[in-house]
């Protein structure tokens, strides 16, 4: 029942807020993390942006057997939150962030899928907003363009491209669902 009411209970990253100008936006340091993540052409997963889901729950184990190898031996991967989207229409990148035992690259399962790469994300900041529903595309381009123009005005230079982070699974009610809308920054 918490699930559908927007409870998070899985592992989430520790960030720092390093500055906040609420309802607008705040500035968070997130600590290095280990990436499992995908990237594809939504039209080669009939047409679904979200269609590197399924391809990294199976790689952690979350629909079946794990899809990786440690030690020649599969190995469960805890779901963490949030499920990381980027890219534009013609390329996705998705990714689940690893639990934050595994360090590096090296110490997570290596995929057997060789469409799921793993990478290691140092220290970074992010500009962010946060807000609930359905994050539809049309709202999440509406969310960055408001963040990047709010950042730009308060002397914040934007490094790279939006990043959708999810918090919650789709059965959770979507007035009760966590989205955050991320750019990177540098000040």
């Amino acid at each position: 029942m918490g699930q559908i009411l927007g409870k998070i209970d899985v592992e989430t990253p520790k960030f720092e807020v390093i500055h906040s100008n609420l309802p607008d936006y705040e500035i968070r340091k997130y600590p290095p993390s280990v990436v499992a993540q995908v990237s594809y052409d939504p039209s080669d997963l009939r047409g679904d942006r979200d269609g590197g889901f399924m391809i990294l729950a199976s790689y952690i184990g979350a629909v079946g057997d794990p899809q990786n190898l440690k030690d020649q031996k599969s190995e469960k991967i805890a779901m963490t939150a949030p499920v990381i989207t980027g890219g534009g229409k013609n390329c996705v990148t998705m990714g689940f962030l690893l639990p934050s035992k595994y360090k590096t690259t090296g110490e997570a399962p290596v995929a057997t899928d060789g469409r799921v790469m793993l990478k290691e994300e140092g220290e970074r900041k992010y500009g962010v907003v946060r807000f609930s529903g359905v994050a539809t595309e049309a709202l999440v381009a509406e969310k960055a363009e408001k963040l990047r123009e709010c950042l730009e005005r308060d002397g914040y230079r934007v490094v790279g491209e939006v990043v959708l982070a999810r918090y919650n699974p789709p059965w959770t009610l979507p007035p009760f669902r966590t989205n955050d809308v991320m750019l990177p920054v540098n000040d």
